[in-house]
Parts: structure tokens; C-alpha cells; sequence
């Protein structure tokens, strides 16, 4: 000590100065501005690779929700073509790089195989004059026949042979013709629309006849044997030979010619005026679609069993459940968190009474809940106000029970304590001193209620318990429920759904997590 004495008084007095108040006496600044309680909890937040990874997959599920029918869609969300339901994604700017085709392998045998290819060449044969080869059909643009692998024959039951032709097929133009009954006003509209678009709608009729198989199919238009569908040729005593079959085949047209022999397009078939009279006509519906609706059918997604485009049904679905999900647990955070909150603080008698509601309203299942609202009050109210009833009857005592556990733990320490010394009221100390501390519980536990309502309105919906399936509303479930029969033929109908669930359960959970570490206390100003 006396040596570094020593050494003071050994220091000349010009070594020293006077340092004013806010002068700084090193060059080196520091960052003494505070962090904020949100910007803290964000900054820890960031650090979970995993949360925002999901965040980030929550948000395009949630755009892709709102934007769907903005931006890849030609219709609205309330359009349905029965004639295209159940069909793979397609669109048709992409069909000729082989993607998104609505193509399908199947397995067709040599008849159904011509039938295929034949579809094609009488699309580019709409004067019905003929001599388009098979080979030719197939360049067709609207030909459903994709691809053909090499052939096998398989062994039927009698010793019989069968030679089946492995394809693939483009489901939308394997529609190919069909007989629509229109008016004679309509029939003129539709000639007008072909002149502008150059697109061919109308076909000649076809006979009924002993060379047409089945006269209600519109795809049956040349001669073919009444069993087996094989096409024949016809000598001009009437006989009819089989055709074999080669990618060379031309196939004799069975149309309904007038007295001139030249193809008939429409026939009267009863009623009204000139405008209003009957007429039956055989168009190709993939452009008959087209003069409807005014695009080529695309569907990203494919389309539902009923013939809704599935992307936005899907849309439709994610909005539904999140929207029900979101209210829910809202609604759950204030009423658990001013439950628990007074539970917790007060304790004692008044905790015990309402512990004992609590215990109640949890006894009572759910499910039993839904149902009974559902069968007796949704004809009153609607179904998803029902819905989130049944939700918000039971669903906030489980935030109810961890805000309470939080206030036992936080409200006889020291800060809170001293609050209460220096006058503070009931109400300040719980929303100012001890709510605070239990933010990171509540905001995770709400945020895992999304993930669980998710998943049981899915459930409820997909056993039928409510009922969500209408043209404007659906729900995912729904579209669960509705291809748990057909999914193993179209396996699209369950997937997407089942992905889009999935996906919002693991993301949700995910994000939760990432909330709670943000918004505990406990770690506040804690570096990895």
C-alpha cells in the first residue's frame, strides 16, 4: 500500500484533468440503448432455424389460401363441372414439355386402345370425309392417347389370350364427344363462336345402327362389332369384316348422312319456337368447355369427386379451418388468461370454487358437445358458429390452468412483493408484474390450440358429425372423407388434403416452440 502511494505522489499534477459530467472519458462507444421486451423476443426467435423455417411455411400456406383464386385459377371457388370430376392436375400451357398432362397409365386392351386413338382422328375429321389413319390421329393436338409402351399378353381365365397395351392417357381429352340437347338459338351462338376461334365444337351424328355398339356413346363413330367393339369394314352386300389392328388403319365412319350423303350435325328433337325448339347435337366437349367457360380446362390441382377445382377447394378448406382455429384461440387467451389470472392471484376460496367449474366443464367430452350443438342448434345458428361454440365451451381451461399455475409462481416473489409494499393495486400488479412473466406459457399454449382445432375440425367434418360441404364452404376434412372410398384409383384426392393437414400440424407445433423460448423471461438477454 505505502509503495503504491508512493507511486501516486510520484505523478505530476499536469497528468491529471477534470472530467465534465457527459464528457466521455475513452474513444470506445458502447450501445446503451435498451431492448425493447417484443425486439428482444424477436432477436431470440430468429436464432430457432426450425421456427422460422415454418413461419415461413405457414405464410405461403396462409397467401396461398387468399391468392389461389386470384392468380391460378380461371374460375371461382363455386365452379363444378361434373363431366371432369375426379381428374389429375393439368394445364394445358404446360402439356407439351410433359408436365402437369392429366395423364393416367392404363392398361387398355386392342379395342379399347382404337377407341382411344380414334378419338383423336375424329377430331380432325369434322366434314366427316374420312382416310385419316390411326398413325395421323395421333398427331392430333387433341389425341388422349399420350404414349404407348410396348405390349403383353396375359392368359384370361377359358385359355383365352388377351394383348393389352400399356399408355399412358391424357384424362380430360379421353372425354372426347358427347350428345348435348340445346336450343336452336344455341346452335347458332356456337356456329358464330367457331367462325371466331377457328375451334370445332359441332361433329356429325352418329347412327344407331347394328355397327354401333352402344348408341349413347358419343365416341363410338366408326363401325365396329356390337361385342367386342372391334371395328369392321363393310362390303357393299352389307357384310361386315373385322379390321386388324396397325397404327396404318383407317376406320370406316358410321355418320348419319342426309340423302346428298353429306354428315348431319344436329336433329330436332321436339318443342318451341324457332329459338326455343329442341336439338340434339354431338360436340367435342374439351372445346364445348371452352365455348362455356371461355378457357382450356386447367386445373393445378386436378378436381375433386364432384368436378370443384381441388386447388381451390383446398384454398377454400385451409381458410375455413384457420379462420375457425384463429377466433378459437383468441377467444381461449382472454377468457383462460383472466380465469387463471384471478385463480392464481387470489387463491385460496376463490380459487377452490373456480377450480371446481373448471373440473366440471372438463368432464364433459368434447365431442358429445359438438354433436348435440350440432344437431340441435346449427339449423339456428349455422354450423361453424356452432362449431366455435362447442371450441370456446371447454377450450380455455387448459390456458386457464397454466396462466393459474404461472400466478402461483411468480406472485409471492421479491418485485411483487415490493409492489405491494409501496401501494400498488391488485389489478397493476397482475398485468403489470405477474402476467408479464407468464406471457411466453399463454402465447405458446395459444398457439398450440391452432394445430389441435385444425385437427379435430378436420376429424369432425371427416366422420360427417358436421357438415361443411357445400358449394361455398368446405372443409378439409370434408374433401378427406369424401376420397377415403375412390383413393386408391385417385390417389390425388387424398394426398393434397392430407399434406396440406399435415403440414399445418408439424409447422404450428414447430412455430409454438419458437414462441415460447422467445417470449420467456427466463432467458432474456441469454446469448446462444
Amino acid at each position: 500500500m505505502e509503495k503504491n502511494n508512493q507511486m501516486i505522489n510520484h505523478i505530476p499534477a499536469e497528468k491529471f484533468r477534470f472530467i465534465h459530467e457527459g464528457e466521455r472519458i475513452t474513444d470506445k462507444k458502447f450501445d446503451d440503448k435498451p431492448i425493447g421486451y417484443f425486439k428482444d423476443a424477436w432477436i431470440r426467435f430468429r436464432k430457432s432455424k426450425a421456427s422460422v423455417i415454418a413461419a415461413i411455411i405457414i405464410l405461403c400456406i396462409v397467401l396461398y389460401a387468399f391468392l389461389a383464386p386470384v392468380f391460378i385459377s380461371n374460375h371461382e371457388s363455386t365452379f363444378m363441372c361434373g363431366t371432369y370430376a375426379k381428374m389429375p392436375s393439368r394445364v394445358a400451357a404446360l402439356r407439351e414439355y410433359g408436365i402437369m398432362t392429366g395423364g393416367v397409365d392404363k392398361n387398355p386392351n386392342e379395342a379399347s386402345l382404337i377407341k382411344l386413338i380414334a378419338t383423336g382422328v375424329a377430331a380432325e375429321d369434322a366434314d366427316g370425309k374420312g382416310g385419316i389413319s390411326l398413325a395421323e390421329g395421333m398427331e392430333s393436338y387433341y389425341q388422349p392417347v399420350i404414349s404407348i409402351n410396348d405390349s403383353f399378353v396375359q392368359e384370361l381365365p377359358g385359355k383365352k389370350f388377351v394383348t393389352y397395351y400399356p399408355s399412358t392417357v391424357d384424362t380430360y381429352l379421353q372425354v372426347g364427344f358427347m350428345y348435348v340437347s340445346i336450343e336452336q338459338g344455341e346452335y347458332q351462338k356456337i356456329v358464330d363462336w367457331q367462325e371466331a376461334t377457328g375451334k370445332q365444337v359441332l361433329y356429325p351424328l352418329i347412327e344407331d345402327n347394328e355397327h354401333n355398339p352402344d348408341a349413347t356413346d358419343a365416341n363410338n363413330w366408326y363401325k365396329a362389332k356390337t361385342k367386342g367393339g372391334m371395328p369392321v369394314t363393310v362390303n357393299k352386300s352389307g357384310k361386315a369384316k373385322t379390321m386388324e389392328y396397325s397404327m396404318d388403319m383407317v376406320l370406316e365412319d358410321n355418320y348419319v348422312r342426309d340423302e346428298n350423303g353429306n354428315p348431319v350435325y344436329e336433329t330436332y328433337t321436339g318443342g318451341g319456337s324457332f329459338e326455343t325448339a329442341q336439338l340434339k347435337i354431338r360436340v367435342l366437349y374439351y372445346n364445348y368447355y371452352q365455348y362455356l367457360y371461355g378457357s382450356e380446362p386447367d386445373y393445378i390441382l386436378g378436381t375433386d369427386s364432384q368436378g370443384y377445382d381441388l386447388a381451390l377447394r383446398i384454398a377454400g378448406g385451409i381458410k375455413l379451418s384457420l379462420l375457425i382455429a384463429i377466433t378459437v384461440s383468441i377467444i381461449n387467451f382472454i377468457i383462460g388468461a383472466a380465469y387463471g389470472a384471478v385463480e392464481g392471484y387470489y387463491g385460496g376460496t376463490v380459487d377452490i370454487v373456480m377450480e371446481r367449474i373448471s373440473d366440471i366443464l372438463s368432464g364433459v367430452p368434447f365431442i358429445i358437445v359438438a354433436t348435440l350443438f350440432q344437431i340441435h342448434l346449427a339449423k339456428k345458428l349455422g354450423a361453424i358458429p356452432c362449431l366455435i361454440f362447442a371450441y370456446v365451451m371447454t377450450g380455455w381451461i387448459g390456458t386457464a390452468s397454466r396462466v393459474r399455475t404461472q400466478f402461483y409462481r411468480f406472485k409471492n416473489q421479491e418485485y411483487v412483493m415490493a409492489a405491494r409494499t409501496l401501494g400498488a393495486k391488485d389489478k397493476r400488479i397482475i398485468w403489470k408484474h405477474i402476467f408479464p412473466n407468464s406471457l411466453g406459457t399463454i402465447i405458446t399454449s395459444s398457439a398450440l390450440v391452432i394445430p389441435s382445432t385444425i385437427l379435430s375440425e378436420s376429424m369432425l367434418s371427416f366422420l360427417g358429425i358436421i357438415k361443411l360441404g357445400s358449394a361455398k364452404v368446405t372443409s378439409l376434412g370434408t374433401l378427406l372423407a369424401d376420397a377415403r372410398s375412390i383413393w386408391t384409383t385417385y390417389p390425388h384426392l387424398m394426398l393434397f388434403p392430407a399434406l396440406v393437414i399435415s403440414l399445418l400440424m408439424i409447422c404450428f407445433n414447430l412455430f409454438g416452440n419458437g414462441l415460447r423460448d422467445a417470449f420467456n423471461p427466463a432467458l432474456r438477454g441469454v446469448e446462444d
